[in-house]
């Protein structure tokens, strides 16, 4: 059994249940990188086990009460911490941003994660800070994607950011993708709240494409049943096609199954054709 376990700052990972018997909103302590972590179990999926190499992180235990009084007094050190961070990092004028403070559950190391537009010397900040906390530190550089994974927030979309919840992988990113999706091309359109191109581009760009291959491109003429006209604009949701006729009407028509997968062979028909010309020329 796997479970689904919600662990702060890390998202949602998936864990070897170790025939421990949980359910979901019980909280946990699992194994996470070169530490122990507390996290909620946020579901349960039952898999079918298969020879594999592959080894999946387990659930430790349940976590006790102790536990839990552990984390939460680790969040309120954790905010002490950064200020005392953020003073030292003012005091030796780095050109860095420093986003969290993170002590490791049991307490013994604290992690500082920032950002910084080139690399940072920080020897001297870091024995600035093993002098006042007297544990192990930590300072780590991240990405602008990473620093909105650990803060947080809202997307233009009105849900919570991919990045903290569902995206645990990130692929490969281009203004290509935007401009095949009809999206204005303004860095406010087009950019999440890290600045970057928004991750959601790479979840229907498959489909974007599919799409293309199957309607007529805008500018061309579209014969319809009795209908006849230029094509102006393409809504590819509900696959509707908008011509404009002799008449200057603008006249919305939707593509029926079979319509689609005849114009579809045409579009690929018309592709070889022009690649065998290319490779004869």
């Amino acid at each position: 059994m796997i479970a689904r376990v919600k662990i702060s700052e890390l998202g949602t990972c998936a864990f070897d249940l170790n025939n421990l018997d949980l359910r979901v909103g019980d909280y946990c302590i699992v194994e996470a990188h070169d530490d122990v972590e507390l996290g909620e179990v946020a579901g349960k999926i039952k898999v079918q086990r298969q020879g594999s190499s592959r080894s999946i992180r387990k659930v430790l235990r349940k976590a006790t009460e102790e536990d839990k009084k552990q984390f939460e007094e680790n969040k309120r050190r954790e905010a002490e911490a950064h200020e005392t961070c953020q003073r030292k990092i003012r005091d030796r004028e780095l050109p860095m941003k420093l986003v969290k403070s993170r002590y490791s559950f049991d307490g013994k190391k604290i992690t500082f994660y920032f950002t910084s537009e080139k690399r940072v010397d920080f020897r001297d900040l870091v024995k600035d800070l093993a002098y006042i906390f007297k544990r192990r530190i930590e300072l780590r550089q991240i990405r602008v994607r990473d620093e909105a994974r650990m803060i947080g927030g809202f997307g233009s979309c009105g849900r919570q950011l991919c990045c903290t919840t569902c995206l645990r992988k990130l692929g490969r990113l281009t203004i290509k993708m935007a401009k095949e999706q009809g999206m204005t091309i303004t860095p406010s359109k087009i950019s999440g709240v890290c600045g970057r191109l928004l991750c959601c581009l790479q979840y229907e760009n498959d489909w974007y494409k599919e799409m293309k291959e199957i309607m007529p491109q805008v500018g061309s003429i579209f014969k319809y049943k009795d209908v006849s006209g230029k094509v102006e604009e393409l809504d590819p949701f509900h696959c509707v096609v908008k011509i404009r006729d002799d008449d200057g009407r603008l006249i919305p028509i939707k593509l029926e199954d079979s319509h689609r997968e005849d114009l579809q062979k045409k579009r690929k028909k018309a592709e070889s054709k022009e690649r065998r010309g290319k490779k004869q020329g």
